[in-house]
C-alpha cells in the first residue's frame, strides 16, 4: 500500500471513486444525470484545485488503484498581531472503497494526513463526519467540538 499526494494523472479515478462515493449513500443524486457531465464538471474542478496549492488530495494506492482518499482544502486566516497565523485545514470528502474498509487503510492514510498536517504547523483540522463515520474520527484522535453558526440560503 503506497500512501501519497494524487496528481493529474490519478483524476479519472477520483472522478470515478466520487461518482460511487456518492451513489452509495445517496442513489437518487445520480437519477437523471449522465456520468460525463459529471465527469467535466469534476475534472475541472480536480484540475484548477491541484494546480491551485489550496486543495491536496491525499490517497491510498494498492498496485496503481486508489483504494481510499482524503481532500484538504487549506483555510486561511486574516493574521493577527502579536502571534503567527498559520491556516488550518478542511477535510472532506473522505472514502475508502467497499473492499478495503474495516481493514485499516483509511486509518493509515488519515494517520499520515495528521503527520502532514502537523509538519505544516496547520492551527487544527476540521471535518463533518457523517453519523456512521465518528467512531472511525474518534479512533484516530479526533474529538466533537461544538457546532459553528450557519445559514442557508
Amino acid at each position: 500500500m503506497k500512501i501519497r499526494l494524487a496528481n493529474q494523472g490519478d483524476i479519472n479515478q477520483l472522478i470515478k471513486m466520487r461518482w460511487d462515493f456518492t451513489l452509495e449513500d445517496y442513489t437518487e443524486m445520480g437519477e437523471g444525470v449522465e456520468y460525463s457531465s459529471f465527469e467535466e464538471e469534476c475534472r475541472g474542478f480536480l484540475e484548477s484545485a491541484m494546480e491551485s496549492g489550496q486543495w491536496f488530495v491525499w490517497i491510498a494506492e494498492n498496485n496503481g488503484e486508489i483504494v481510499s482518499h482524503i481532500y484538504i482544502e487549506l483555510i486561511h486566516k486574516v493574521p493577527r498581531p502579536g502571534r503567527i497565523t498559520n491556516p488550518f485545514a478542511y477535510m472532506t470528502n473522505v472514502y475508502t472503497v467497499p473492499e478495503y474498509r474495516g481493514k485499516g487503510t483509511g486509518s493509515k492514510l488519515l494517520s499520515r494526513v495528521n503527520e502532514w498536517a502537523e509538519e505544516k504547523k496547520f492551527e487544527f483540522i476540521i471535518v463533518w463526519p457523517s453519523d456512521t463515520s465518528i467512531e472511525f474520527y474518534g479512533r484516530n484522535g479526533y474529538t466533537q467540538c461544538t457546532e459553528p453558526m450557519e445559514k442557508h440560503f
